[in-house]
C-alpha cells in the first residue's frame, strides 16, 4: 500500500509537467507572432523538444498509472482474499446454535457483498483519495503561482460539482441497495420454485407462481429503471460542471489577457487542462464518501461475526488418541433457540465395541444424544466421558475425526458420487470406494447410471432418491473406517429387505468399534448390545431385544405393530 502511494506521487507528478510544456509551446509561438522571437527554425526546435518532453511526460505518466493501479487494486485483492478466509475460518467455527438464529443468505452477503465493500475502500476509495490530494496540492500550487485571480474564480464550480455529486451518490447508493433486495427477493423465490418443482407441478400451480415471480420481475424492473435514472445523471452533470469552468476560465482568463493582466495566451491554456485533470477527483470525492460509509457499515456487520466467539471450544491443543467406551452421567440438555429441554439426567454407558441401539418417539431426544457426542453442542448439566476422560478434556479434532456420522437428513455435495463418497477419506483408492459402496448395497445402482461413480448427483443429490442418498452417506462413514460409529436413523427410506442386508455388511463393518443406532425400527436395532427407549427426554427403558420384547412398554407395542404390519405386507 506504502510503495503504491509513492508511485500515486509520482505518475501526478508527471502528469502535472504537461500543462507547463503546452502553455511554453504556445507561449512560443505567440512570441513568434509578435516578432518577439523572430528565427522560426527556434520555435519549430523548442516545439519539438516540449513535443517530446509531452509524450515523455505521457508516457512515464501513464506507466506509473498502471503500477499505481497494479499495486492498490491488487492489494485490496489481496485483502479482500484474506477477510474472506477469515471469515470462513470463522463460520466453520461458529456452533450450530449460531447458524439457527442466522439466516444464510445474511451468511453469504457478509462474506461476499460487505467484503466487496470493504475491499472497494481500500482500493478504489484510497486511490482516488491520494489522486485527488496530490493533484490538488501541485496542481492548485502551481495555479496560484501563475494568477491568484483567475485560480479562485476557475475553482468556484468545484465545491458545488462535489456536493452535487454527494447528493447523487447518496441516492444511487439508496436506490441500489433496493434493487440488491429484489434481485435476493427473485434469486430467493427461484431457488425455491426450482427446488420444489415436484410440489408445484403435482399441485398445478404454474400459473400462480409464474404470476408472482412476473410481479416480483416487474417491481425489480422499476427499481432498476429508477436507478439508472439517476445514474443517468451523474456525468451530464459532471459535464456541466466542467464546462462551466472551462467557461470561466476563457472569459476571466480572456479579459486578463485583452488587459494585460495575463501576458500570454499559454496561461489560458494551461488553466484549461488543470481544470480538466482536477475535475474527475473532485467528481469522485462523493463517490468515495459513499463507499467510505458503505464500507463502515459493512465492516461492522463483518465484525459481528468475526467477534462472536464460538460455544464449543477445544480445550485441548494435543490429539487424543480416541478408544470409544462412552458414558452419559446425569446428562440434561436445553435448546437455546426453542428453550426445550431435550434431555433430562440421562445416564447409560457403552463400552468399547459394543453397539447402543435409541428409540423413542418424534422429539424424544434420539438426535440430541448423538450431537452430543459428536459435541455439536455442549451440555447444560453432567458429564459425558469418552474413554473415562470429560469431553470438553478432549481434542475436538480428534473427537470428531474418530466418529464417522450419518446424520438423519443424508446430504451430498452437488459432485460426482466418488467425491461425495471420498469426503470420508480423501486418499482412497477407487477399489475402497466400490468396496465401502457395496457395503452400504448402493454399488449395483451406481453401476446403472451411465457415468457410474462419476455421475454428477445435483444440488443437494437432488437426481437421487432418498434411500440411494442414505445409501451414499452410509458408504462416505464406512470408508472413513472410524472408531465410532453414529447412524441416526439413516435407513428410514429403504425397505427392510435392503436394511436386513445393509446392517448384515454393518455389522461385519462395525466390529471392535463403538456404534450408535438411532431408529424407529425395532428390525434395525434387534442385534445391538444394549437398547435404550426414549420419552420426553428420559429413559423409559433398557436392556436387549430379547428383554424388550418380552416386557411390557413401548418397545413391545411398537415390535408387535411392525411384526403385525410385515405379516400384513407378506400376504
Amino acid at each position: 500500500m506504502i510503495f503504491g502511494l509513492v508511485i500515486t506521487v509520482g505518475s501526478k507528478i508527471f502528469a502535472l509537467q504537461i500543462p507547463q510544456l503546452i502553455r511554453n509551446s504556445l507561449n512560443s509561438v505567440e512570441d513568434y507572432n509578435r516578432n518577439i522571437i523572430t528565427d522560426i527554425d527556434v520555435v519549430k526546435h523548442e516545439l519539438f523538444i516540449n513535443i517530446l518532453f509531452i509524450i515523455g511526460a505521457a508516457i512515464l505518466a501513464g506507466f506509473f498509472t498502471f503500477l499505481m493501479r497494479q499495486t492498490l487494486i491488487v492489494m485490496s485483492r489481496l485483502i479482500e482474499f484474506d477477510l474472506k478466509n477469515e471469515i470462513y475460518h470463522q463460520y466453520q467455527e461458529l456452533s450450530l446454535n449460531f447458524y439457527k438464529k442466522n439466516r444464510t443468505g445474511d451468511l453469504m452477503n457478509r462474506i461476499s457483498e460487505d467484503v466487496g465493500k470493504v475491499r472497494m475502500y481500500f482500493g478504489p476509495a484510497i486511490m482516488y483519495t491520494m489522486n485527488m490530494l496530490v493533484l490538488f496540492v501541485i496542481g492548485i500550487t502551481k495555479m496560484l503561482q501563475i494568477d491568484v485571480k483567475l485560480t479562485i474564480y476557475t475553482l468556484l464550480p468545484f465545491p458545488i460539482l462535489s456536493v452535487s455529486i454527494y447528493l447523487l451518490s447518496k441516492i444511487i447508493n439508496e436506490r441500489s441497495s433496493i434493487v440488491q433486495q429484489y434481485l435476493s427477493k427473485l434469486t430467493t423465490f427461484s431457488q425455491e420454485i426450482f427446488s420444489g418443482i415436484n410440489v408445484v407441478k403435482a399441485y398445478s400451480i404454474e400459473e400462480q407462481t409464474l404470476t408472482d415471480f412476473e410481479k416480483l420481475a416487474s417491481d425489480s424492473k422499476d427499481k432498476n429503471i429508477s436507478l439508472f435514472k439517476a445514474q443517468a445523471l451523474f456525468f451530464p452533470l459532471m459535464i456541466l460542471l466542467i464546462g462551466i469552468s472551462n467557461i470561466l476560465v476563457i472569459y476571466i482568463g480572456g479579459m486578463q489577457y485583452i488587459s494585460g493582466e495575463i501576458q500570454n495566451i499559454g496561461t489560458i491554456a494551461e488553466f484549461i487542462i488543470y481544470i480538466n485533470m482536477l475535475t474527475w477527483p473532485v467528481a469522485v470525492v462523493g463517490w468515495v464518501t459513499s463507499i467510505v460509509q458503505q464500507a463502515e457499515v459493512s465492516q461492522r456487520r463483518i465484525n459481528e461475526f468475526l467477534h462472536e466467539v464460538p460455544e464449543i471450544q477445544n480445550t485441548q491443543d494435543l490429539p487424543t488418541n480416541i478408544k470409544g467406551d462412552i458414558e452419559f452421567k446425569n446428562v440434561s440438555f436445553t435448546y437455546d433457540d426453542t428453550n426445550i429441554t431435550a434431555l433430562n439426567d440421562i445416564s447409560f454407558h457403552i463400552k468399547k465395541g459394543e453397539t447402543l441401539a435409541i428409540l423413542g418417539k418424534t422429539g424424544s431426544g434420539k438426535s440430541t444424544i448423538v450431537n452430543l457426542i459428536a459435541r455439536l453442542y455442549d451440555i447444560d448439566k453432567g458429564d459425558i466421558l469418552i474413554d473415562n476422560n470429560s469431553i470438553q478434556n478432549i481434542n475436538l479434532r480428534s473427537l470428531r475425526d474418530s466418529i464417522g456420522f450419518v446424520p438423519q437428513d443424508a446430504f451430498l455435495f452437488s459432485d460426482t458420487i466418488k467425491n461425495n463418497i471420498k469426503i470420508g477419506n480423501e486418499n482412497a483408492s477407487d477399489e475402497e470406494i466400490i468396496d465401502a459402496a457395496k457395503n452400504a448395497y448402493i454399488d449395483h445402482n451406481i453401476q446403472q447410471f451411465n457415468n457410474k461413480y462419476d455421475t454428477l448427483v445435483g444440488e443437494r443429490g437432488v437426481t437421487l432418491s432418498g434411500g440411494q442418498k442414505q445409501r451414499i452417506s452410509i458408504a462416505r462413514v464406512i470408508i472413513s473406517k472410524p472408531k465410532i460409529l453414529i447412524f441416526d436413523d439413516c435407513l428410514s427410506a429403504v425397505d427392510t429387505e435392503t436394511e436386513e442386508i445393509i446392517l448384515n455388511n454393518l455389522e461385519k463393518e462395525s466390529k471392535g468399534k463403538t456404534t450408535i443406532i438411532v431408529s424407529h425400527r425395532t428390525s434395525s436395532v434387534k442385534n445391538a448390545n444394549k437398547i435404550i427407549v426414549l420419552e420426553k427426554g428420559k429413559v423409559i427403558q433398557k436392556g436387549n431385544h430379547t428383554e424388550l420384547k418380552n416386557q411390557k412398554g413401548y418397545y413391545q407395542d411398537i415390535y408387535n405393530q411392525q411384526l403385525e404390519e410385515k405379516s400384513t405386507n407378506s400376504k
